[in-house]
């Protein structure tokens, strides 16, 4: 999870290639008004948001059940957002924050010519970021660190995690 350029796709792919897992791309499951929207440089509102969450969701929890484990990519800024989540894929799941500052996201975003999401929205999606809190079962990464070590980091976490509450 994270802020656009966090890296969350880059190391959820890695991630995934670690565990042996499938991968999902959240930005995949946005409906094409939504992507229009952002293109435009109006950000997403709840109303866009909702179904979009419900839809990755509950695709994560369907992969997760076939094959144990899945690793999904997906902004999830609020910890409203993220309880949405795991209530449409009614299995445990983890969180990994990818984090950065300002200067470092935005200098991502202008390497990434042709994606949907403008720089300009940088600034909202910063506003709207809550960090997980203490209750949440989420890890804080700096998204400095390079991809692999950064899927290192998650998987060791995620494992440790699991094995300490019998989960697998």
């Amino acid at each position: 999870m994270g802020v656009s350029g966090s890296g969350k796709s880059t190391v959820g792919a890695q991630l995934a290639a670690k565990c042996n897992c499938s991968f999902l791309e959240g930005d995949s499951f946005h409906t094409a008004e939504s992507v229009a929207k952002m293109r435009s440089g109006r950000a997403l509102d709840d109303a866009d948001r909702w179904p979009w969450l419900d839809r990755l969701g509950a695709t994560a929890g369907m992969a997760a059940r076939s094959d144990g484990l899945s690793v999904t990519a997906c902004s999830a800024l609020k910890r409203i957002y993220r309880q949405r989540l795991v209530e449409a894929a009614r299995v445990e799941m983890l969180f990994v924050l990818l984090d950065a500052n300002r200067d470092e996201l935005a200098r991502r975003m202008a390497q990434r010519p042709g994606h949907y999401m403008p720089a300009s929205l940088l600034d909202s999606q910063l506003a709207a970021l809550e960090r997980p809190g203490p209750d949440e079962r989420a890890l804080m990464l700096d998204s400095r660190l390079s991809p692999d070590r950064l899927a290192d980091a998650a998987r060791d976490w995620a494992r440790n995690t699991l094995a300490a509450t019998g989960s697998t």
